[in-house]
């Protein structure tokens, strides 16, 4: 098992563990009765997960809440249903709420657990690739408006993420390349050794070797929760876990969420690795290496010719990191290696979505 400990400054010092190991969601209940001891569980699932996993789960006893979990529910009237699901079933605030899903059922269930009655303790047990390597760690929580993906929020920590790679073995191919998409941009975070080891073995990461999705999966938690522990709240370092998402956000908001998050983040930081190369930062064979290794798990790598460049452009303007008109962009450099920058005139950033097509 590989474990992280998670610890934050605050005016008080929080801790939490991240525990990766196969078959970790039958080892459950000894963690949750030591987070709760004699507490009420209240488990809200994706309803998938349950059709194909429920036999893995010991929750006799417990409060299990199925929900259709999709980026178009994910907003506030599924906040107040499930809110007046636990108060109808009796849950208080020293109730345990539990997530099992991806991202979507995370973020909803983490910002959920963070205004109930003020706030209740919640874990995470994150069952995609996109969940187990980046939205479960960290804290974000979030809704989205029509306006844009995740604008209502809050920053609220679990109080434990257990993360069962064999998970990954019942993904669609569709899926688990999204969640490539995540794991790619960690490791040129973060890790020049993960990138190498991503391209060598792309063909039984795509296969499911459970060992590799093991290292991977654990790596990039490892990767990110550095990066949290750091910067918690994102006043500074974290930004640069944003890389690709500057753009791929607004390539979301264009196609009305049509392209899938994955991508999106591909084609995000395959436009940001052209900006680089417009900034001088890096050079073509940098982007062109990038390219392969998203191109390797059947990730895109062009914007669709559907979409035009100047409502992308419009796009960024209900980005909500911008601050004081400014865009901040994660630039991609070598492998392991990024920059930030910053800027109010988008000439360049224009001129990157152009030889994005």
């Amino acid at each position: 098992m590989v474990e992280i400990e998670v610890t934050l400054k605050r005016p008080s010092e929080y801790r939490y563990k991240i525990q990766c190991e196969c078959g970790l969601r039958k080892k459950l209940e000894s963690v949750l009765e030591e987070l709760a001891p004699g507490k009420r569980r209240f488990w809200i699932c994706d309803r998938e997960v349950i059709v194909k996993w429920a036999g893995d789960f010991c929750w006799e006893g417990d409060e299990v809440i199925e929900w259709e979990a999709r980026e178009e529910l994910k907003n506030l009237n599924s906040i107040e249903k499930l809110a007046r699901e636990l108060v109808r079933r009796g849950a208080d605030r020293s109730s345990l709420l539990i997530a099992v899903g991806g991202g979507v059922t995370g973020d909803v269930v983490g910002f959920l657990a963070s205004v109930y009655m003020r706030g209740v303790p919640f874990v995470q047990i994150p069952t995609t690739l996109v969940a187990q390597v980046d939205s479960s760690i960290g804290g974000k929580t979030g809704v989205d408006l029509p306006e844009g993906k995740n604008l209502i929020g809050t920053f609220y920590q679990p109080s434990w993420v257990a993360i069962d790679p064999e998970f990954l073995t019942t993904l669609p191919d569709h899926i688990l390349a999204q969640g490539m998409a995540e794991v790619i941009k960690t490791a040129w975070i973060g890790d020049s050794d993960l990138v190498k080891f991503l391209e060598e073995e792309y063909q039984a990461i795509k296969s499911r070797n459970l060992d590799c999705l093991e290292k991977i999966v654990s790596r990039c938690a490892q990767i990110k929760a550095r990066i949290v522990m750091a910067d918690e709240m994102e006043g500074g370092l974290r930004r640069v876990l944003n890389l690709g998402h500057t753009f791929g956000h607004a390539i979301e908001k264009v196609s009305n969420y049509s392209i899938p998050h994955g991508d999106a983040v591909a084609i995000g930081c395959v436009c940001a690795s052209r900006l680089s190369i417009l900034l001088g930062k890096i050079t073509n064979d940098v982007s062109a290496n990038m390219i392969s290794l998203f191109s390797k798990y059947g990730l895109p790598v062009k914007i669709p010719k559907l979409l035009r460049p100047e409502d992308i452009l419009e796009a960024f303007g209900s980005d909500k990191k911008k601050t004081d008109q400014e865009l901040t962009f994660v630039l991609p450099l070598e492998p392991g290696c990024i920059e930030l920058y910053s800027t109010k005139d988008l000439t360049l950033v224009k001129e990157a979505i152009f030889l994005g097509y």
